[in-house]
């Protein structure tokens, strides 16, 4: 029997993420403070009627192709829902093409919207779950972890295709730091430079890093330096970002531990309380610097203001 619908207007938020923090590639992510404000609502016409304001309001389509659209669509068939159309309303803050998490947020909030639309939808679609109909959009389950979850994540794809995460807290004196470029870069795009393997050695260097990030980033800030290490992929993609990849290595000559954000081109740095403010003075002018804090709660429905 397909589910019922909910008549009244849902809001959901959902943060931004930085994903991979060095050498935990597809792995590592961390929900920030930045979030997208999205509002739907169920309706007797048929299609979609889709406003967007805020970041990528003169780029993203406005018909069900939208992603937080999409999203919704698959949603409502994994739960059995068959609403005629809906309207939906994005107030974007998570740029869009930088590193940050904007397509895992659109297809986290998007299938959020639409539990919340459906009566016991959080029986029909838990999180558990959605993590799976997220990752079958995404295909790569860190940013999606960090979006639904907040905090620090690790997640991983075992040998069934399942996707699972753990959920940790950031160590309470790394202070997160982005910095933008003006342009963006197509996730797409940036994946297409990774070879299809890797030498033995990188692969050995890389996951010694990994365990050790997750130890640095909860635990021992002391070893962020080392712990955000990369052989696999930043390197091989510094065509695509070379302006990037050189303010890495200042960060770093300056004591600073720093990673490419994502698939580029924004930068991460895990500053201290002492070194927060360096970031931008070395970044210079073209950039857009911001302290950002982490994003304690993953995915969430929020009222709406009358």
């Amino acid at each position: 029997m397909a589910a019922d619908l909910r008549r009244d207007p849902v809001r959901i938020q959902v943060p931004a993420s930085s994903a991979n923090i060095g050498p935990a590639f597809d792995s590592a992510g961390l929900a920030l403070d930045i979030v997208d404000d999205l509002v739907a609502m169920i309706t007797d016409d048929d299609g979609v009627l889709i406003e967007v304001i805020g970041e990528g309001a003169e780029s993203v389509p406005l018909d069900d192709s939208h992603l937080v659209a999409r999203a919704m669509a698959r949603g409502f068939a994994v739960m059995d829902a068959h609403p005629r159309g809906f309207i939906l309303r994005c107030d974007n803050a998570i740029p869009h093409g930088l590193g940050l998490g904007s397509s895992a947020a659109a297809i986290v909030g998007g299938l959020a919207l639409a539990r919340a639309l459906v009566v016991g939808g959080e029986t029909l679609l838990p999180n558990a779950d959605l993590l799976q109909v997220a990752k079958s959009m995404e295909s790569h389950p860190d940013n999606i972890s960090a979006a639904l979850n907040g905090g620090l994540t690790f997640a991983w794809i075992n040998e069934a295709g399942i996707a699972g995460h753990i959920r940790l807290e950031l160590h309470p004196a790394i202070r997160p730091v982005i910095a933008m470029p003006a342009a963006g870069l197509p996730t797409a795009e940036a994946r297409l430079a990774l070879p299809r393997a890797v030498a033995f050695g990188d692969a050995a260097f890389n996951v010694a890093r990994s365990a050790l990030l997750l130890h640095a980033l909860t635990s021992e800030p002391a070893h962020l330096m080392e712990a955000t290490s990369d052989r696999l992929h930043q390197e091989l993609r510094r065509s695509m970002y070379a302006p990037s990849l050189d303010l890495v290595e200042a960060l770093r000559a300056a004591g600073i531990p720093a990673a490419i954000s994502g698939a580029g081109p924004s930068v991460m740095a895990l500053a201290s309380p002492a070194t927060a403010d360096l970031v931008a003075v070395l970044a210079g002018t073209g950039w857009q610097v911001r302290q950002v804090g982490v994003a304690g709660l993953g995915v969430r429905t929020v009222p709406i203001a009358l």
